[in-house]
């Protein structure tokens, strides 16, 4: 019995380890010395990033 219960605790370890890792970010966007923030919730970095690009259009420069 301690034998599965030691393999089921490295099992869940091992799933948490290499699990996503999602978060929250902000999209700092900046345009002729205005300055917006959008928030992007709950997920990779990447994927922030991509949405925050969709933000920099004519000019603004936009970042995580």
């Amino acid at each position: 019995m301690k034998k599965i219960i030691g393999v089921a605790a490295f099992a869940v370890l091992g799933m948490v380890a290499l699990s996503s890792c999602k978060k929250d970010y902000v999209c700092t966007c900046t345009d002729a010395g205005s300055t917006i923030t959008i928030d992007i919730n709950n997920v990779k970095k990447s994927t922030a990033e991509s949405a925050c690009a969709v933000y920099a259009t004519g000019g603004a420069t936009c970042s995580i």
